[in-house]
């Protein structure tokens, strides 16, 4: 997916925007995963109002969390959500590190956004 429009222009819509805020926040992120996140902060409802950066970053790490953490197994068994962020917040700002974003400090993990 092009971060920008391929004639150089600004990128023009909704998808675009969050793809380019993307790339920018993740620039190590794999193409197919950068599908998935824009995919995932184009279809929730709480971050359709949010800045395209914002819905990217929030976006960026649930899906993080979700795919290459613990969290939800941890849910499975009765952790409450601040509790499971706290215990997976080193494996996900692993994944994060790796892809070139900024990691979450841990007086923020339970503030971010839970978007699938």
């Amino acid at each position: 997916m092009p971060a920008a429009r391929q004639d150089g222009g600004a990128p023009r819509n909704r998808r675009e925007q969050v793809a380019a805020a993307l790339a920018r926040l993740a620039r190590r992120l794999p193409e197919f995963e950068a599908e998935a996140v824009v995919d995932s902060a184009l279809a929730s409802q709480g971050l359709r109002g949010a800045a395209p950066e914002t819905a990217a970053r929030l976006a960026l790490v649930a899906y993080a969390r979700h795919v290459f953490t613990d969290y939800d197994d941890l849910l499975a068994e009765g952790y409450d959500r601040d509790s499971a962020r706290h215990f997976v917040l080193d494996a996900l700002n692993a994944v994060l590190a790796g892809w070139g974003a900024a990691p979450i400090p841990e007086a923020e993990a339970s503030d971010e956004a839970d978007t699938p």
